[in-house]
């Protein structure tokens, strides 16, 4: 069987984002290096290809101005990582110069982050994001290129949902190159952390619902075996919301509900098409969640999933100054004020929390669990504001509909409660789904 071009670009595509679901979202320097070589070098070979470089000149002839801010918010992070004389440093971070003097070493030059390594890497990860928004809008073009996409998600969605819940029946042993030392009592599969986990597995659902919603219109519509495609749709989400709801991770299951529940208000009031059938499964799932695995796990462990903000206020005990999650977000507010202007640098926030406390722990310390504090922090007031030109410019051209409105409730929650949104799989969910679900695709 001959496989057409686009498939074999699109397998590409999917084949490189396989890399980070399974190798800790790519949050590593090395996977973040290896990944920016590979996007950049996929990205040339679109570039090859005469449609997909029409499509690739069309975009930036239309977006220049949106690119150009993006490439002088780059420049931004290069600047912060070159080493600049001492006296230039107390202009651009007097915090930096006050860390360096008590250091007391003879220091000539320094940069404005504080870990330049990390920041370096984070510049590769963030050149990825516009070499992937570049590649999405060459090679998908049509709705079942979303749909093909939407069914590469579910497929993977409920393989690592397998994975992970095989692992975590068995006490999360150590197996190949997973450690599951962190979580022995919840679900995390190829993720060290439960919540990137659960955020990942919610992308796949959202994916197989709206494969379920869209049915008529998606790749399977002319197959002969569209019925067992739409039962292994449906037992993929079957598994991949017990993924979510094993994880244990309070803003996972917040959002699982609060999913379920808008698609369901969507279909029941919204929706001008309705579709009996898909709000009975809807309907089914939150049973199973609500009613079944109560059953295995006790009513008050279901309830008390939702209550993402308790581990907010609950102490950390293995931190000798007993700091609470609270606290660490309130540090990473009051640190902002140091850090005006230009930040402390991207992927900076472990040193400078190690800075400041004597006996940081190594599990907190990497994070502030409030991602919104940390990228200020980390950007400065410039290349925040640098930052949220693009940003802002995509949302106000954004369309009305329900994917896009969980989308940016996703974000809110994720950007003011968790540490998500700092892990690369994460971010380039994000960023398809709202590239993807704001295109005008052609019917074939």
């Amino acid at each position: 069987m001959q496989i057409s071009k686009n498939k074999k670009y699109h397998y590409c595509f999917f084949t490189i984002f396989l890399t980070y679901a399974l190798f800790n979202g790519g949050n590593s320097n090395l996977l973040i290096q290896i990944n920016f070589i590979v996007w950049s070098l996929f990205f040339v070979l679109c570039l090859k290809d005469k449609n997909y470089f029409l499509h690739f000149k069309n975009f930036y002839t239309n977006n220049y101005k949106v690119i150009f801010i993006y490439l002088i918010f780059l420049i931004f992070l290069v600047f912060q990582i070159i080493p600049l004389p001492l006296s230039f440093l107390s202009f651009f971070s007097p915090a930096k110069l006050f860390f360096l003097k008590n250091l007391g070493n003879d220091i000539v030059y320094s940069s404005i982050s504080l870990s330049p390594t990390n920041s370096f890497f984070q510049i590769l990860n963030f050149i990825s994001f516009l070499l992937i928004v570049l590649i999405l809008k060459m090679i998908f073009y049509t709705k079942r290129h979303k749909y093909r996409f939407y069914y590469f998600l579910s497929c993977i969605g409920f393989f690592i949902s397998i994975v992970a819940v095989l692992l975590y029946l068995n006490g999360n042993p150590d197996f190949l190159f997973l450690k599951n030392s962190h979580y022995k009592k919840s679900s995390s599969g190829f993720f060290i952390n439960r919540t990137v986990f659960s955020v990942f597995l919610l992308f796949c659902l959202i994916s197989s619902l709206e494969l379920l919603k869209n049915f008529n219109n998606s790749i399977f519509k002319n197959s002969k075996e569209s019925f067992f495609v739409k039962f292994y749709i449906r037992l993929f989400i079957v598994f991949i919301t017990i993924g979510v709801i094993t994880s244990f991770s309070r803003i996972g299951n917040f959002l699982l509900i609060a999913t379920l529940f808008l698609y369901f208000v969507n279909e029941l009031i919204f929706s001008n098409q309705k579709n009996n059938s898909f709000k009975i499964i809807i309907l089914i799932i939150i049973l199973f969640d609500l009613v079944v695995l109560s059953i295995f796990f006790g009513a008050s462990e279901i309830i008390d999933r939702f209550y993402f903000l308790k581990e907010e206020f609950s102490n950390i005990s293995d931190l000798s100054n007993d700091i609470s999650r609270f606290e660490i977000i309130k540090f990473s507010i009051n640190e902002i004020k140091n850090f005006l202007y230009f930040g402390y640098g991207l992927g900076s926030f472990e040193t400078l929390f190690q800075l400041k406390f004597s006996n940081p722990g190594v599990f907190y310390a990497n994070h502030s669990h409030a991602d919104l504090f940390e990228f200020i922090g980390e950007l400065g007031l410039f290349g925040t504001f640098l930052i949220l030109i693009p940003i802002v410019s995509f949302f106000l051209n954004i369309q009305k509909n329900l994917q896009n409105y969980l989308l940016i409730f996703f974000l809110l929650i994720i950007l003011f409660f968790d540490f998500s949104l700092h892990m690369p799989i994460v971010q380039i969910l994000f960023i398809t789904f709202f590239i993807m679900n704001n295109e005008t695709y052609g019917s074939s």
